[in-house]
């Protein structure tokens, strides 16, 4: 985790960087809270900031203000005031305004280092429970409800950009059968193998999670159907190239999956999950262990 270090004086800024190289932590520095702001609204932004309270542009008090805004999206900025004002509605003031917590320079390096990893374990916990309330417990992929937010951002996107975007419904094969002859446990094994799989065939960009039971959505940002195509074909062989091990057995796994694109003329999320559901099966009429495309002039089309 990274730390953003807001100061304008070179010797304080200085002094408190020698600090944090000394603890073994990543740190950004900048001079302005301008910059600050800057930093903190990316998605990949520090979430723990030690800033000053006077500062070129705006300044700390201003700037933790801001930063509150930025909770809305489920993420929490962790804020410490560095200042050289100590009187006790100095404290009442940054606190109001959204500090976290409070330090008077001149900077002591153990009161600062417990103030440090005190935020440090906070953030840690919210990530923490972020993940668990977005992600699917037993494969560690999005969530549905997760996989269904990502998809309409993505709708919203294809359609503001003029871009399309493909959805994959992805179904393991005979999954009942793995279920009832080796026991759910098995069962379990085998889901957790295919959702690693997937993501390590997926591109940064794309986005993969649990639909429901052995079903997987897949979202994949730019691409045209013909590319889908070939895409979700390489996806299903790298799925089914090996056996899954388990503790009872070698289990050979199959996929069969259907695709749509957002620019089908299928206006909502509903629309595009119904259509790659139409393609799914499809595809399971053909003999599974297969792909089916959806388009909107060509009916289907089967690799």
């Amino acid at each position: 985790m990274s730390i953003l270090l807001v100061e304008d004086s070179p010797i304080d800024a200085r002094m408190i960087g020698t600090y944090l190289n000394e603890w073994g932590l990543e740190f950004i520095t900048v001079e302005s809270g301008t910059a600050a702001w800057d930093l903190l609204q990316r998605p990949d932004g520090p979430r723990l900031v030690l800033l000053d309270w006077v500062l070129p542009g705006i300044d700390g008090i201003e700037l933790c203000r801001r930063i509150r805004t930025l909770g809305s999206n489920g993420t929490y900025i962790y804020a410490v005031m560095l200042t050289a004002k100590d009187k006790k509605q100095d404290l009442l003031t940054a606190m109001a305004a959204g500090a976290d917590d409070y330090l008077s320079k001149p900077v002591d390096p153990s009161e600062l280092r417990a103030r440090v990893l005190a935020g440090k374990r906070i953030i840690d916990l919210q990530q923490s429970l972020r993940f668990a309330a977005t992600h699917d417990f037993l494969t560690q992929i999005l969530n549905r409800a997760e996989i269904l937010a990502a998809l309409k951002r993505e709708l919203s996107r294809s359609k503001r950009d003029g871009k399309p975007a493909a959805i994959i419904l992805a179904d393991v094969d005979h999954f009942k059968q793995i279920n009832d002859s080796l026991g759910h446990a098995a069962g379990d094994e085998v889901l957790k193998e295919i959702a690693r799989r997937l993501k390590s065939e997926l591109r940064p960009y794309d986005v993969v999670g649990r639909y429901g039971g052995e079903e997987f959505l897949l979202i994949l940002p730019n691409c045209n159907l013909v590319t889908a195509i070939r895409r979700a074909d390489e996806i299903r062989f790298l799925v089914s190239r090996d056996v899954i091990l388990t503790p009872l057995a070698k289990i050979p796994v199959t996929m069969s999956m259907g695709i749509t694109v957002t620019h089908s003329g299928f206006d909502t999320m509903e629309d595009l999950l119904q259509q790659a559901d139409v393609a799914l099966y499809r595809a399971k009429q053909n003999g599974r262990n297969c792909v089916q495309g959806l388009e909107e002039t060509e009916g289907m089309h089967r690799v």
